[in-house]
């Protein structure tokens, strides 16, 4: 009986805030594959991977069509928004932003029965409020980031901070 309840305990979902990632990525000077991210979390044969999700904002509804075709052929479930252009005053230049924070937020609580442990690709600090929630129905939380981009709040609140660095040599793209 104990290993079949040890066996329920690893129950993982994956959560990646797709932008915030790219910008992770594209600091440190390298980018990760997809598959060699599942790949490396449920190398654990306890581990039972049951959702992983990536979430990304599109200039059109045509835009990273393979990439998000190649994800969901992965297994990942896409979720996507336009980007929107915003004006910033200060900098007098326009940017475009997707945010997706509350489509993250409400997949974490709308699957939180089927998960016993999250990984969350994200150094969001907004993140901060539903990680305590989620540690508090005693879920396990794992955010992966960058150091420069990982907000303290989110880092203070999660039980296990990874840096993309520390799993490079496991997750990175290659070129061949």
């Amino acid at each position: 009986m104990e290993s079949h309840n040890k066996y329920l305990r690893d129950r993982l979902s994956i959560f990646v805030d797709g932008n915030n990632m790219f910008y992770a990525q594209q600091k440190n000077g390298w980018f990760f594959d997809p598959r060699r991210v599942l790949e490396y979390f449920i190398k654990d044969p306890t581990v039972v991977l049951i959702n992983a999700f990536w979430y990304t904002g599109l200039k059109d509804a045509q835009d990273q069509r393979g990439f998000r075709d190649a994800l969901i052929s992965l297994g990942y479930t896409v979720r996507t928004k336009i980007l929107k252009e915003y004006y910033d005053d200060a900098s007098g230049r326009y940017s475009q932003k997707a945010n997706l924070d509350i489509e993250i937020v409400v997949d974490m609580f709308n699957t939180v029965e089927q998960y016993d442990r999250v990984i969350l690709f994200s150094g969001d600090g907004d993140f901060e409020r539903a990680i305590e929630l989620l540690r508090s129905k005693s879920t396990h939380i794992t955010v992966v980031s960058t150091e420069g981009m990982i907000a303290r709040e989110l880092r203070n609140a999660t039980d296990r901070y990874i840096d993309l660095n520390d799993v490079r040599g496991y997750i990175e793209k290659s070129d061949f």
